[in-house]
């Protein structure tokens, strides 16, 4: 049995299992990039639910594992050279469980950098843009009487969506089914959470025109169809 008392999160979270993965996560979009991954993978894991509404990402305990303070974060046992890794960042966490399995990103060298860019086009772009949309349409920003900080980022994330729709309509070829074409990948899992919150949780479907963008949209649908993403939606799930 894999012995993981050298990490003190174990401490505010016991692994009842030690010997799978242990995921610390909450149903967020970025905390469910990384159960969807791993429902589609099929691996065995432990998640724990770190409520972030309590402050439980700043304990020391949290803080061990992960320096940033937030969510997701995961302990491997079985890690390169069957040694525990632990990682934190949601992009790092899907690279690795990818190229752990061999699945969900291109083998050929030249797709994998293509793939690895849509990644980090989430996590640099999408993400943040996205999350102050939220911020300012639905949270404390809404109270805001000056609105030319929402409409920013209203505007960036318009301009965001035209480049996943872009990237889906591929102009002069075949529209593309997934973001790499063919082949459904970590670059879809990356950013389909958040899409679907900034027309969902978000409710700025009208705000940002969303029906100005039809491919994201079919693309958004079928990711959405897929039972490990309907799954890794509620993982972990909330009281």
């Amino acid at each position: 049995m894999a012995d993981l008392s050298a990490f003190p999160i174990t401490r505010q979270y016991p692994a009842q299992h030690p010997d799978r993965l242990q995921l610390y996560s909450l149903p967020t979009p970025n905390g469910v990039k990384v159960s969807i991954l791993l429902e589609e993978l099929g691996l065995s894991y432990e998640p724990h639910l770190v409520d972030i509404t309590k402050n439980e990402t700043w304990t020391p305990d949290y803080l061990s594992l992960n320096p940033n303070g937030k969510i997701p974060a995961i302990i491997d046992p079985d890690g390169p050279g069957g040694k525990p890794l632990a990682l934190f960042e949601s992009g790092a966490i899907l690279v690795y469980l990818a190229e752990k399995t061999g699945r969900f990103l291109p083998a050929d060298p030249a797709a994998r950098y293509e793939a690895l860019q849509w990644v980090f086009f989430q996590m640099a772009a999408i993400g943040p843009m996205f999350g102050q949309v939220g911020f300012f349409h639905k949270f404390a920003g809404r109270e805001f009487e000056d609105k030319r900080p929402r409409d920013r980022y209203v505007a960036e994330s318009r301009r965001l969506l035209g480049v996943l729709e872009g990237r889906l309509a591929n102009e002069g070829g075949e529209p593309r089914d997934w973001i790499m074409g063919d082949d459904y990948t970590i670059a879809d899992i990356a950013s389909l959470g958040w899409v679907r919150n900034l027309i969902g949780f978000y409710e700025a479907g009208d705000l940002v025109g969303f029906a100005d963008f039809p491919h994201v949209a079919a693309w958004l649908e079928r990711g959405l169809a897929r039972p490990a993403v309907q799954r890794g939606l509620n993982i972990p799930a909330r009281p």
